[in-house]
Order: C-alpha cells, then sequence, then structure tokens
C-alpha cells in the first residue's frame, strides 16, 4: 500500500523521453535490477554501503516492490536496466509527493541522466500542483548535488521512518518556479 493512497496522484506512471524509459516496477526486474545493482561503487557514498550483495538488494528490492509506487529505468533504445527510482509520501509532509530511492548505474553518471529521469518523474508531481521533496542521507554528497542542481532548497533535518526504519535525512524541497528556474525553462 502506497502511503498517501489518497491523493489524486498515479505512483506508477510510465514516462518517457528519447533516451530513458521509467516504468512501473515488476518481479520480473528483480534479476536485471540485482545486476545493475551489483556494483560495489554505486554504493560507497551511500548509507548501504553493502546493497550491491545480493541478499542485502533482495530485501531492498522487496521493500521497493511492496510500495506500489517504484520505477524501473531503461536506456529507451537497449531495454537495458540502468537503476531505480520511487515516489512517495513522507510523513512529515502528507499532502506533497516526494521521489528518491534512486540509484543509477556508474556509466550513467555525471551526464544528464538523473536530471532527465526527475524531470520525467517531476512533470506528473507539478501537473498535480504538488511541491517536491527529497530525502537525503547527510552523509550522501553526491545526492545532495545532483538535488541541488535540480533547483532544490535544503529546508530542515528530520528524523523520519522512509520505510526502511527510522533514520537523519536532510530535507529538500522543490517547487516547479524553482526546478523550471534551475534548468532555464521559461515559467
Amino acid at each position: 500500500m502506497v502511503l498517501g493512497a489518497n491523493l489524486p496522484f498515479d505512483f506508477q506512471p510510465t514516462v518517457s523521453d528519447d533516451e530513458l524509459l521509467a516504468r512501473p516496477l515488476r518481479e520480473a526486474d528483480r534479476a536485471a535490477l540485482n545486476g545493475a545493482a551489483a556494483d560495489p561503487m554505486i554504493w560507497a557514498g551511500h548509507p548501504a554501503r553493502d546493497r550491491h550483495e545480493a541478499p542485502v538488494f533482495n530485501r531492498y528490492f522487496d521493500i521497493l516492490l511492496a510500495s506500489g509506487s517504484a520505477l524501473v529505468v531503461q536506456e529507451r533504445g537497449t531495454g537495458r536496466t540502468i537503476g531505480c527510482s520511487r515516489f512517495y509520501v513522507a510523513p512529515d509532509t502528507p499532502e506533497a509527493i516526494s521521489i528518491g530511492f534512486t540509484f543509477l548505474i556508474r556509466d550513467h553518471w555525471g551526464g544528464d541522466t538523473n536530471a532527465r529521469l526527475k524531470a520525467l518523474m517531476l512533470r506528473p508531481v507539478f501537473a498535480a500542483g504538488k511541491e517536491a521533496w527529497f530525502h537525503i542521507d547527510p552523509n550522501n554528497i553526491r545526492s545532495q548535488r545532483a538535488t541541488l542542481k535540480l533547483g532544490a532548497r535544503h529546508a530542515y533535518d528530520a528524523t523520519l521512518n522512509l520505510g526502511t526504519g527510522e533514520a537523519e535525512w536532510m530535507c529538500f524541497r522543490l517547487t516547479e518556479e524553482q526546478w523550471r528556474a534551475a534548468q532555464d525553462l521559461p515559467l
């Protein structure tokens, strides 16, 4: 069950552009996503540093699948699975949509893949008239930088349970106006 299921929002849309396809996660995606996550370097700056190990990843995959709000990310031309992300509603912002639990394989770091993925996910959030929230571990500098590039601003820190147990999170807020300004899009 999706926390916030009473919100008028599709928590598992299929969204795409010329390069990426993000679609609802299914059990059949387990092996491909596990393969994408098997690189220890992906998780080196992440709080779950052992997520590249199959048993740890499988617990993570089960959480994603049970959420009913996770998307698998694939290269549009090849169909290769390159990561995942998800929508969720955080307990401290029950009327807003959050985006997180995102990872991408390393050959998609440093380019525009994360920005493209987030643009695909932000469009339905903003179409629903919502603001987007991102919750990032204080030690995950890579995610903090990527979120700031989207135009989000650090709003506060909080101890929250986002489905994996209570933890400390940096909470970033992004409005459509902030996103458009950061992307140099017309308002």
